[in-house]
């Protein structure tokens, strides 16, 4: 159905795609898959119509394809479900659906035909939505399906779906993935783009690896193993995911006693002792960041008390929790860890920019330095210091948000997701990184919801359900199983 041959396309001095090349079929779910700044995104953009190709050839139905703008895009059959869906929040989800081509009956728009025919979308994706609730307020994964709907109205023939899962819980995810597979069923071309190896090996027909901006291999997933296709993705073997380096527990750091926030978490009481790592483990929604977020000073809570070093730290002043060493790491990158339009170098260094002031003046010099020595720990792929964070890719920016907070060279360091949406090779630099420095004294609380990543990393587990901690396993005690039946709600034998 689409043939992608030859792709370049260049930002400035970096080749963002060179020689790329990706071919679709009808009734088929094709992985694309690649570390953060392999291209993915920017060959995504060019069949949504973002980008022109530099040089390069698309053809579509064997025809040249005219992506030259997004209408283009999206008249020629070509849809994208972006991992962040742009909803309008104050229109209803009907609305929202054929915004900007509302169907008409005598020169007016058709409410009620409009309510019909966004209904009948949501029934053919096999799930029940309101079209006449607003958009705002819906969960993620329900304005993913919204922009799927929206697709389906346009008769796309090719569905690009960016990274949809990375924001979902399990539920939500096989809910969208046993969407992808009707899609595919009507005889749609289905691109699926993902970190997630288990999702692509379970969902889809043919994968296409790409590697700095070259695609590098193409393969039918039942010809192929994960291992070989992370080989692939990096260029050498990955031997070691979650690179444990053994360290011992020192003094308790962080003690946090008879927490309580009507509502949203109930008594929460635990420890974390310089040179271990903690995980906080759960479904989503259980409670977990808000916690995180209360500890910090974000938010308040009604009773209880946080100590750092024995000695109380004041609620709700997330400047006063900083004084003190306590580094906080967001779940949402672009809404609470990033100012999207300043560079890479001012963001790197937002925290520490007193460290870097010269009588009175932040040192550029500094900055940039500073910026450029967290980059190359990181291995961050961008095009400039002097660029703005909003280019990277997603995986990328994530690590422009643990370069930040790592500058402030914390005593507690507590992240929220720390490895999503980031490449299976940058997971284990961060995996690496948090390991050396655990063993180095720093103390780490972690939310993750990847269990693979909490087994690997935690020297303690503590498991919530429902704004309550529910269980404390050890290292050695921790189980999938365990973790899963103590979260749901179950006896954890033991």
């Amino acid at each position: 159905m689409l043939t992608v041959h030859e792709a370049r396309k260049h930002f400035g001095g970096v080749a963002a795609l060179d020689g790329a090349q990706l071919t679709l079929r009808t009734g088929e779910i094709h992985g694309l898959v690649g570390e953060n700044g392999a291209g993915k995104s920017t060959l995504l953009k060019t069949l949504a119509g973002v980008h022109r190709l530099d040089s390069g050839e698309i053809t579509f139905d064997e025809a040249p394809f005219d992506a030259s703008s997004p209408r283009r895009a999206r008249e020629a059959g070509v849809a994208v479900i972006y991992q962040e869906p742009s909803l309008f929040p104050d229109l209803s989800l009907a609305e929202n659906v054929f915004v900007g081509r509302q169907p008409r009956r005598r020169g007016r728009v058709d409410w009620a035909g409009m309510r019909r025919r966004a209904e009948a979308l949501f029934a053919e994706l096999g799930v029940y939505l309101d079209p006449e609730r607003r958009a705002a307020g819906l969960s993620i994964a329900d304005q993913q399906l919204v922009e799927i709907a929206k697709a389906l109205s346009l008769d796309a023939k090719v569905i690009v779906m960016d990274e949809p899962t990375a924001a979902l819980s399990a539920s939500e995810a096989e809910r969208l993935l046993e969407v992808a597979r009707r899609l595919r069923d009507r005889g749609a071309a289905v691109v699926f783009v993902s970190h997630r190896l288990e999702e692509v090996f379970a969902l889809c027909d043919r994968v296409t690896v790409m590697r700095d901006g070259r695609t590098v291999a193409e393969a039918a997933i039942a010809g192929t193993t994960p291992a070989e296709v992370v080989r692939w993705m990096v260029g050498r073997e990955l031997t070691d995911l979650f690179p444990k380096v053994p360290s011992e527990a020192g003094e308790v750091l962080l003690e946090v006693r008879g927490m309580r926030r009507a509502g949203v978490f109930e008594d929460i009481s635990f420890t974390v002792a310089r040179g271990e790592i903690v995980a906080l483990a759960g479904l989503v929604g259980s409670g977990r960041s808000e916690v995180v977020r209360a500890v910090f000073g974000i938010d308040r809570y009604e009773s209880g008390t946080v100590l750092i070093g024995g000695s109380p730290l004041p609620q709700g002043d997330p400047r006063a929790a900083l004084a003190r060493g306590v580094a906080l790491v967001p779940e949402d990158r672009r809404q609470q860890g990033l100012f999207m339009v300043a560079s890479v170098a001012r963001n790197s260094a937002v925290v520490v920019l007193d460290r870097l002031r010269r009588f009175g003046l932040v040192s550029g010099r500094a900055e940039r330095g500073m910026a450029r020595d967290w980059a190359d720990r990181l291995r961050l792929r961008y095009s400039g210091l002097e660029a703005p964070v909003e280019r990277l890719s997603g995986g990328n920016q994530q690590k422009v948000v643990l370069a930040k907070w790592l500058a402030t060279e914390p005593e507690l360091l507590v992240v929220d997701e720390p490895t999503r949406g980031i490449d299976v090779a940058t997971k284990a630099e961060v995996h690496r990184l948090l390991s050396e420095r655990a063993a180095r004294g720093l103390a780490v609380l972690m939310i993750s919801s990847e269990l693979p990543e909490v087994l690997g990393m935690a020297d303690r587990v503590l498991v919530m359900r429902e704004g309550r901690l529910v269980a404390e396993l050890t290292r050695a005690e921790a189980t999938q199983e365990r973790i899963m039946l103590a979260a749901t709600g179950q006896a954890v034998p033991t």
